[in-house]
């Protein structure tokens, strides 16, 4: 029988907590463990998730993320500080991002099944900056994880996962 994975919110970051949650999912003909390649090699992202740049690993041993690794990373024009919180290989990884107006805790959870897997991602905020942008652009959020999710499909479907 097929578990059912499912995030693991510290506290703070529990859904009900937060003004700001946005939920997308994805079945990718892919293994888990060149999904698992493609979201841990994060210097990568920016190959194939147009809303990522200058992702730098700060603290960890490695270029890929690991329970612990610290990292700086652009996205939605902000610039935010990452730590890996959770961390289990080709099944779940999730990390913290702050800057300043924004808390927020992003989690990947990775579902296999026959034909490839079930691919969940989930973001919560805090903070003004966070509140604002949710209530000026309501569903951009929504939308460009969801292209973090094609652009994931695409990255660990293809036959050769470029520079991963």
């Amino acid at each position: 029988m097929t578990k059912c994975l499912h995030v693991r919110w510290p506290a703070h970051f529990e859904p009900s907590r937060c003004p700001v949650h946005v939920q997308n999912e994805l079945d990718i003909a892919a293994p888990p463990d060149r999904i698992w390649a493609c979201l841990v090699h994060a210097t990568m992202w920016p190959h194939w998730y147009s809303n990522s740049s200058n992702v730098k690993i700060l603290a960890g041993t490695g270029s890929c993320l690991q329970k612990g690794t610290i990292f700086r990373w652009k996205t939605f024009g902000v610039t935010l500080t990452s730590t890996v919180k959770d961390y289990v290989p080709n099944e779940r990884i999730a990390w913290d991002a702050q800057a300043f107006g924004v808390d927020a805790y992003h989690a990947w959870v990775i579902q296999p099944f026959a034909e490839g897997c079930h691919v969940l991602t989930e973001e919560t905020q805090h903070g003004c900056i966070a509140r604002l942008g949710n209530l000026l652009m309501p569903d951009r959020m929504h939308k460009f994880h969801q292209i973090w999710l094609e652009g994931l499909a695409k990255q660990a479907s293809s036959r050769s996962l470029q520079s991963v």
